[in-house]
């Protein structure tokens, strides 16, 4: 079942049309891996997607209905995790992951939720470590742990495996599939290898090349 889609999208960050005519479909259970060069587009795509972004054309969907109609409910429905780790470094691992827990899945069964992040990325042992002690794969572990410290069905990661050792990777790796498996969904931008059964891959760089060739024709006119 389709149930997120982008179409003929066109992305113009200050004066620049980063990409054109950029569309995809994602089902439930779906992975989508976004590749392709520095500057052309991955991360502009997914805060899109997330609604940090608006489309300067074309439209992004949930179920038919165009996201930018209540994006509060679209925001409700996704775990966004950037490049740069989003962690408070005078509170705890816990204390950051009890943040995001209660933000979106509320104050009842916090607790147990971010015990599961904790454990789910191997990072129990951090607990009461206050963030501005952790080691560079540390923070994107506890970053990414959030994924898991409440429900969303939908996943944008990116560049999720930056900073992670092999057995981090494979753990997110198990992390996703299991989501996955439940229904979920995942976008990843990345420009190392990372595994999933049935995963697409949307290469960024014809889109962002029409974009240029656009650019350079409408200066050329």
């Amino acid at each position: 079942m389709t149930l997120f889609t982008g179409s003929d999208l066109t992305c113009v960050r200050g004066e620049r049309t980063v990409f054109r005519g950029l569309s995809f479909e994602l089902d439930a259970g779906g992975l989508l891996v976004l590749v392709g060069p520095n500057g052309s587009g991955k991360s502009s795509l997914l805060r899109l997607m997330a609604g940090l972004l608006l489309p300067a054309h074309g439209a992004i969907r949930w179920q038919d209905a165009d996201t930018r109609d209540d994006p509060e409910t679209h925001n409700g429905r996704l775990h966004y995790v950037g490049h740069h780790d989003a962690i408070k470094p005078v509170l705890t691992v816990t204390e950051n992951l009890r943040f995001w827990a209660e933000m979106h899945g509320g104050n009842a069964g916090a607790n147990n939720r971010v015990a599961e992040a904790l454990k789910g990325f191997g990072i129990s042992y951090l607990s009461d470590v206050p963030a501005r002690f952790l080691s560079a794969g540390q923070s994107r572990r506890t970053s990414l742990a959030r994924i898991l410290s409440s429900p969303a069905p939908l996943w944008l990661l990116d560049e999720p495996t930056t900073a992670l050792d092999k057995e981090a990777v494979a753990a997110l790796e198990s992390i996703i599939a299991q989501h996955r498996a439940a229904g979920g969904m995942a976008v990843i931008s990345t420009h190392t290898p990372i595994s999933g059964d049935g995963a697409e891959t949307l290469d960024l760089t014809p889109f962002a090349q029409a974009a240029h060739d656009f650019e350079d024709g409408s200066a050329a006119a």
